[in-house]
């Protein structure tokens, strides 16, 4: 089976302009690397709602897109809670070569 490319991503919080209830600060980040680990810095989390908004975005970040395609050129996403108003920026930071057999 051959081999693909996929991006690293790192997540990251870009700005909050409400109350943070869920104790994410602005430069709190997690990543995802080897197309399906989380990592994130020992003794932080990352709010679960924050998460579920942008995980279904990863895929698609993780992958080159057609030449102007808007998920190329638009990276931000919100939090779904109304009273935080918290915007998370993705970010590819390495492109790494993967092996389909390794995956399923």
């Amino acid at each position: 089976m051959p081999d693909f490319e996929l991006w690293d991503l790192r997540v990251e919080v870009a700005a909050i302009e409400g109350r943070s209830v869920c104790g994410l600060r602005v430069g709190d980040w997690f990543e995802v690397t080897e197309s399906s680990k989380l990592r994130m810095p020992e003794g932080r989390h990352f709010c679960l709602y924050a998460l579920s908004a942008v995980l279904p975005r990863l895929p698609a970040k993780q992958r080159d897109g057609a030449t102007g395609d808007w998920l190329a050129q638009d990276s931000l996403v919100a939090c779904p809670d109304p009273e935080e108003r918290l915007t998370m920026r993705i970010a590819r930071t390495q492109r790494r070569t993967l092996h389909t057999h390794d995956l399923t």
